[in-house]
């Protein structure tokens, strides 16, 4: 498995299976558990999601060692009023020790106060790493201006169709992972006939080809799926590389297309 290191010399694989919307109890802890069965080892989710304690049980269950595996969970927007009591919820409904990368799930109004709290969070050893997601370039400057612990991740919406290339770039300066969610565009561009034909050189699906052309951009890249053949699919891209040419034909695909939130208009 693949990994990058972080700006703490922590390493990341650079895939884990998402579980946004999928459905607390088993659908999760299936999806959780043939993804470690495959080969995966990281697996994204978020007090918000309420399946915290689905994936902790999918952990318990496969017996694979604790530090085998990287676990990131979030701060939910309602929780900024008690950030720590909100972390240790999270750490109990895992049944985990501690939390391999802890995030600051949207830049609510609180995300400074927040971040402080953070920061004693990893110093006590109870998240290996801190950072955020949906953070602007202007959020980001915002935080580096008080900030102890620079942020280790930003985890962003992000793929051909909402290619955030100055975001990547201002992250790649400040050493600061970018990782992207629904690198997929959750099945919406699947069907794109310009990437179905870049697709069809390789041998590949459309959705190999997003997720690769992430990873060969150095972005962690978290797909969803509760459906065993597309977990399989979604790990399946470390066979090949994409050529220089198509990366190129690729990064022209932006459109901003975004199928989540916008965060570019909060303060």
């Amino acid at each position: 498995m693949e990994k990058l290191t972080l700006n703490n010399k922590v390493k990341i694989p650079i895939i884990g299976l998402g579980v946004y919307q999928s459905n607390p109890g088993m659908e999760t802890e299936n999806a959780v558990l043939e993804a470690l069965r495959l080969g995966y080892r990281h697996i994204d989710t978020a007090a918000i999601y309420r399946n915290e304690e689905s994936v902790g049980n999918a952990i318990k269950k496969s017996k694979i060692p604790r530090e085998e595996i990287f676990i990131t969970t979030k701060l939910a927007n309602q929780d900024h009023s008690d950030t720590l009591k909100a972390f240790n919820e999270s750490l109990k409904k895992l049944q985990l020790d501690y939390i391999d990368l802890y995030l600051i799930h949207w830049p609510a109004e609180q995300r400074l106060n927040s971040w402080k709290i953070l920061e004693k969070i990893y110093e006590s050893g109870n998240a290996k790493s801190i950072g955020v997601s949906n953070f602007t370039i202007k959020h980001l400057k915002q935080l580096l201006e008080i900030a102890k612990v620079i942020p280790v991740i930003n985890q962003v919406e992000f793929s051909p169709y909402l290619y955030q290339k100055e975001l990547l770039d201002f992250c790649n300066e400040n050493k600061i992972q970018l990782e992207a969610y629904s690198p997929l565009t959750r099945g919406h561009k699947l069907n794109d006939k310009k990437l179905i034909d870049i697709a069809n050189n390789y041998n590949k699906t459309p959705a190999q080809i997003l997720l690769r052309w992430s990873i060969q951009h150095n972005i962690v890249v978290i797909p969803k799926s509760t459906k065993k053949e597309r977990i399989k699919e979604n790990f399946d891209v470390f066979n090949f590389s994409i050529k220089k040419e198509d990366m190129k034909k690729l990064d022209d695909f932006n459109e901003n297309f975004r199928t989540c939130w916008d965060p570019s208009n909060i303060p």
